[in-house]
């Protein structure tokens, strides 16, 4: 049985792959591969890894149970530490994360002063804020409104950063092993040095793609990776251009504001699990004047964790309450120190006491299953950074299952079909179980409280579900549930549905249309994933081909009424197959930052035409949806 290699800084796969020479790099990714099936687990808590009979690799991972400084990995052999065998060990390993969650906050500042805040100082990672909705990028010389300038220092970081980012673009997953890998950890890095944390973030994402693409992982989907590419270009390309809105730079510390005194109610549960080995749950709150806060327990342990996370205690204030207990009670909290994500933290000057649970029918929680869920996804559209934090309501009738969606009808007229995926669809979660039993139930009516997938046609992630009021054919949950079930948690009886047979249900061949997949909008993705896939060059041969990009195919966009997406790719791919020439007439090398921009250009322009899709696919009935030709 293999042992898993212990995950690796960033900044200490770059240093040992920028080290190694020319023709060692060129061997890296061939020494990589399936070196971490030898990995062994010694005694002493370290691993090691077998290159032949003189190179042995030893890893000692530190209290954190990471490698993260360049004297935790060693090697026997003559060349160490500028050795291939160290650096392939390195490379086998996953990225390093830090923790999610903070470890602690400071104490509040003077009681009544609104303005004291204090910054956490474990120096969390998450970016503050989403590229999902980014904006056209001008080039670098372009005119950017007036915020306060970036250093030089930051300036130097963001223009080497996005280099090395068009250079990781024009290679593609096929030609992006470790060492582009290695220099996008480096500016990466640099960027975080320099106070760039969105950035670092975005160039880590598309690393973890790169590799999960290389590697054909289960989930690994192309269009995530597509995404992350825009996002760390849009991100690098405005920040080289000297943008210093925050929303770019973003932030590695949460920042902790005094909240004086809350009264909370809890809304829900749901299990938190990372690619990178955190596990936990978080617990959804509203306060009286409908805030959304919520209290997390995220740490090391993957799985296992997030599933026994459900019902530990609360580590807040002192309170008694467990996790399942404050997802159907609440909390009268002193003190509250509050982070600008409506996380609650927990303090030595935090105070709380347990309060009675409220049902969804009473206020605060009724207020969310009041608008239409149309009105409550225009709202996040406009907000996306919102969008993931946010959770939203509706009472739906359940149509049936079509292929690995739960179809409902929201019961208000002329309301869409939404369609219902898990919110993890990890097996040993109870969301996938949860969701498969409803479907079973045609007819059935549920009130629904869930995450909008704003990737996707009219799209809902449940989190939990209860019962409709007054609805005869609901569900019948146990009372100590308070009317809802966590569907990460709670695992849905036979006993929780009605009996009998509701009034039938027409169940749609197809799912109903899809606006966003009938659009020939699918034309401009697959020029962009093909890029992705295949770099410049996969980009060029499309459009040298027999149905060339920047003809025929472009048709149905223009009929469509969307000619700016059509010029944007057509532009994309003159630009790809643009091949220089020296003075002595010779081909060479064009730089990758025009084929860059050209490419988020037309990635940008995709992403807001698709929202728009998006939304209306929520605004309206399936026969009121417009649907272009493909």
């Amino acid at each position: 049985m293999s042992t898993e290699l212990p995950p690796v800084a960033p900044e200490v796969l770059a240093e040992a792959v920028e080290n190694l020479t020319a023709r060692l790099r060129k061997k890296l990714d061939a020494a990589t591969e399936g070196c971490a099936g030898g990995a062994v687990l010694e005694a002493d808590g370290t691993v090691t890894l077998r290159f032949g009979e003189d190179a042995l690799v030893t890893l000692r991972p530190g209290p954190a149970g990471t490698i993260a400084t360049a004297d935790q990995a060693t090697c026997s052999c003559l060349l160490a530490p500028r050795c291939l065998h160290r650096a392939a060990a390195l490379g086998a390993a996953p990225l390093a994360d830090t923790p999610p969650e903070p470890a602690a906050e400071p104490e509040p500042g003077p009681a009544g002063d609104p303005t004291a805040a204090a910054a956490d100082p474990t120096g969390s990672t998450e970016p503050a804020a989403s590229a999902a909705s980014a904006a056209p990028a001008g080039p670098v010389g372009a005119t950017v409104p007036a915020t306060p300038a970036l250093t030089a220092a930051q300036l130097r970081a963001a223009g080497a950063l996005w280099h090395v980012a068009a250079e990781a673009l024009a290679a593609g997953v096929t030609a992006g092993g470790a060492v582009v890998q290695a220099e996008l950890l480096r500016a990466a890095h640099t960027a975080r040095l320099a106070g760039l944390i969105r950035a670092e973030a975005a160039a880590l994402r598309v690393v973890r793609g790169l590799r999960a693409a290389r590697e054909h992982r289960a989930g690994q989907r192309l269009g995530d990776l597509t995404d992350a590419f825009r996002e760390l270009l849009h991100t690098a390309g405005l920040l080289a251009a000297g943008s210093a809105d925050p929303a770019l730079t973003g932030t590695a510390r949460r920042a902790y504001a005094p909240g004086g005194s809350l009264q909370v109610h809890g809304l829900c549960r749901e299990p938190v699990l990372s690619a990178t080995g955190y596990g936990g749950v978080v617990t959804h709150l509203l306060a009286a004047d409908g805030t959304p806060y919520s209290v997390s327990d995220v740490r090391p342990g993957g799985l296992a964790r997030a599933r026994g996370a459900g019902s530990a205690s609360v580590a807040l204030g002192g309170a008694t309450l467990d996790h399942a207990g404050l997802a159907r009670g609440g909390l009268r909290i002193v003190g509250a120190t509050v982070s600008p994500e409506g996380r609650l933290g927990a303090g030595r000057g935090v105070r709380a006491t347990p309060l009675p649970g409220s049902a969804w029918t009473e206020q605060p929680a009724a207020r969310l299953f009041a608008r239409p869920a149309a009105e409550a996804v225009a709202a996040l559209l406009a907000d996306p950074d919102a969008a993931e934090s946010t959770l939203l309501g509706c009472d739906v009738t359940v149509v049936g299952a079509v292929g690995e969606h739960l179809l409902v009808r929201e019961t208000r007229p002329d309301a869409p079909l939404l369609r219902l995926l898990p919110a993890h669809p990890h097996p040993e979660l109870a969301h996938t179980e949860n969701l498969r039993r409803i479907a079973s139930y045609p007819g059935l009516q549920l009130r629904v409280l869930g995450r909008p997938d704003l990737d996707r046609t009219a799209t809902l992630r449940p989190v939990a579900v209860g019962p409709v009021p007054s609805a005869e054919h609901t569900l019948r949950l146990p009372e100590e549930w308070l009317g809802r079930a966590d569907l990460g948690y709670d695992r849905l009886q036979g006993a929780h549905f009605p009996q009998g047979a509701a009034a039938p249900v027409p169940l749609p061949a197809a799912g109903g249309p899809d606006p966003l997949a009938d659009s020939p909008l699918w034309r401009v993705r697959r020029l962009l994933e093909t890029g992705v896939a295949g770099g410049r060059r996969a980009v060029a041969e499309a459009a040298r081909g027999t149905e060339s990009l920047a003809g025929a195919s472009y048709a149905p966009l223009r009929r469509a009424g969307l000619t700016a997406a059509a010029e944007l790719a057509a532009a994309l791919a003159a630009e790809a197959d643009r091949r220089p020439r020296d003075v002595f007439g010779r081909l060479a090398d064009p730089s990758p930052d025009g084929y860059a921009w050209a490419w988020l250009a037309a990635a940008t322009h995709l992403a807001a035409a698709e929202r728009c899709l998006i939304a209306a696919s929520w605004a309206a009935s399936p026969s009121a949806v417009p649907v272009s030709g493909r």
